[in-house]
């Protein structure tokens, strides 16, 4: 018998598109909820979690849909990404399970935080906190000692198709539950085509252009279709693993900078020395770890975006009590009777006192 699982699985394989357009509505409320109401931003980010771990399951789902579904025809190839994430879940079962309870850890630390605001005390929320990003650094070991490869940022595999293109076939069952009628037969010729054996001549207007002369086009072309070096790899070596202790011990000390941060910070909050660390920490493990190759895509794209994440350092401690939060507020103070400016200024004014009070609004 059908559970209620089954049930809205195929639910959502009927209504997919329906479904993605009402997550990415209520993502965009909960940019907008804070400071509206008393306790509002625990409200958005308890729909925040929501939404997140809700997209996780229909992304999982929809992935099954897709791999099992002969009808389906990717317009692009999978990303290098979703190449590497998915193979690694598909060959390790301890990797598939910890890579999605890391993302799980991730979608709900700020709404644990901000529960352990309300109901304990301080110390105690700052122990809740180092037990979260306790957590956290295990998984990242784990993933990798399974992989012996960096980390991912995100570890799990991304939606890379539109829900909109999957195929009508797609939508007629679940995975998991059984069709409840069989396939409809293939619709008959009608009778006013049977005997149309005599094609028409073909409109000038429609008639299909001489090729073109210039070799720059189709060379553009076959080049936008031309495979890269990573796609004759095998999906889990998309990724080159550490090859030096130094390596290594960037890698390590990546995964346990947060922890090291939020253990200093639990115990000291009045100085500079748990922000100075974690940045020792920070810059020690970017000069240790080796430069990527030029056809390294997918370790460039992940050192990239740690690189980019050096500049939430000015929303955190000292750096943003002392320079980043003065010249925000003086920005929200100027703006603040501008048109359409004034609605980014009172945004601005909204968020400011989330930054102050929860860690894991800038956490790194």
């Amino acid at each position: 018998m059908p559970s209620a699982i089954d049930h809205y699985e195929s639910f959502l394989v009927h209504n997919v598109s329906t479904i993605s357009t009402v997550e990415s509505t209520l993502r965009s409320i909960t940019w907008i909820l804070p400071g509206r109401f008393k306790d509002a931003e625990l409200a958005s980010e308890a729909l925040s979690a929501l939404l997140n771990v809700t997209s996780l399951y229909h992304d999982t789902l929809l992935a099954r849909i897709v791999k099992t579904d002969p009808k389906y025809k990717p317009v692009l190839p999978a990303s290098s990404h979703t190449r590497y994430t998915r193979g690694w879940s598909e060959h390790s079962n301890a990797y598939k399970w910890a890579s999605r309870f890391l993302e799980v850890v991730k979608y709900v630390e700020l709404l644990v935080e901000m529960g352990l605001r309300r109901s304990v005390s301080d110390r105690a929320r700052w122990r809740g906190v180092v037990f979260l990003e306790a957590i956290k650094a295990t998984l990242r070991l784990l993933i990798l000692r399974i992989t012996r490869r960096p980390v991912l940022s995100t570890p799990v595999p991304e939606r890379d198709f539109d829900p909109a293109t999957l195929p009508p076939g797609s939508g007629n069952s679940s995975p998991t539950l059984a069709p409840s009628s069989p396939p409809s037969s293939i619709p008959s010729t009608p009778e006013h085509l049977k005997n149309n054996h005599v094609p028409l001549p073909t409109h000038p207007l429609i008639v299909q252009p001489p090729p073109p002369t210039n070799e720059a086009p189709i060379e553009g072309f076959l080049l936008s279709r031309a495979l890269s070096p990573s796609f004759t790899k095998l999906s889990t070596s998309l990724l080159r693993g550490p090859s030096s202790p130094t390596e290594w011990m960037s890698e390590v000390l990546y995964i346990l900078r947060p922890l090291i941060y939020v253990i200093m910070l639990s115990r000291d909050r009045r100085t500079n020395k748990p922000l100075m660390t974690a940045l020792a920490v920070e810059f020690v493990s970017r000069y240790l770890r080796r430069i990527p190759s030029s056809s390294a895509v997918l370790e460039r794209s992940e050192y990239a975006k740690r690189d980019r994440d050096i500049i939430w350092y000015l929303l955190r401690d000292s750096i943003w009590k002392t320079w980043t939060r003065p010249k925000v507020e003086g920005f929200a103070d100027r703006t603040a009777h501008t048109p359409l400016l004034g609605i980014l200024s009172g945004f601005i004014k909204d968020w400011i006192p989330l930054i102050d009070e929860y860690h894991y609004y800038t956490a790194p």
